[in-house]
């Protein structure tokens, strides 16, 4: 008769750990990041689809479905006009910044960061850089654009040509807004520099 009984694995006999290559996790927070958006843009769509579907207007609104105090300015009922980071404001501007903070910190560092130097500072702090903001965020916003398939099989070399040269070139000059910066990977630095925006004065009342 055969024996039925359990048997216990010899130590290091079960199944292997499943790892992950470094490549497959790049190739993952890449999805992970352009997936968020993508999420983060339908949700617009159909909040939006929403409210100009439902027939019964709310309190404080026309019949219409834009509140009365913002009839004259239909852009406003929708939310921004742009989709450029700096035109968002509170939560909005929160979580495109943490968006674009995952794709810049697990995509655009590991692959185009390079070394840094006198000729080409960075900071670790760039989101306190408006200028850096912008700039990356722009970057992203054309990054979503043409490695979509949509774009053809020439999106993403336009988008290298086209904007990620130009936005690294700004970013890392030696008089760019990191030019106060971390110069030497053993040295870190950050100072926002000051511009030449005009002071208003108060007006005396």
């Amino acid at each position: 008769m055969p024996d039925t009984s359990p048997t216990t694995p010899a130590p290091g006999s079960g199944p292997e750990p499943f790892r992950v290559s470094d490549e497959d996790l790049d190739d993952l927070a890449s999805a992970l990041a352009q997936t968020i958006a993508e999420v983060r843009r339908q949700g617009v769509i159909l909040d939006r689809l929403s409210s100009e579907t439902d027939p019964t207007p709310a309190a404080g609104q026309q019949e219409d479905g834009v509140p009365e105090a913002d009839a004259g300015n239909p852009k406003q009922a929708d939310g921004p006009a742009s989709v450029f980071i700096l035109a968002l404001g509170g939560e909005a501007y929160a979580v495109e910044l943490a968006a674009l903070s995952n794709w810049v910190n697990h995509l655009l560092l590991p692959v185009y960061g390079r070394e840094i130097s006198t000729t080409r500072p960075w900071c670790a702090q760039w989101h306190e850089h408006p200028e850096a903001v912008a700039r990356l965020h722009a970057l992203w916003l054309a990054w979503q654009q043409l490695t979509d398939t949509e774009a053809g099989l020439a999106g993403p070399s336009t988008w290298h040509r086209d904007h990620l040269d130009q936005a690294l070139v700004h970013l890392r000059a030696p008089d760019g807004p990191f030019a106060a910066c971390t110069t030497s990977p053993t040295r870190p630095n950050h100072r926002v520099l000051s511009t030449p925006a005009p002071k208003y004065a108060e007006v005396a009342a």
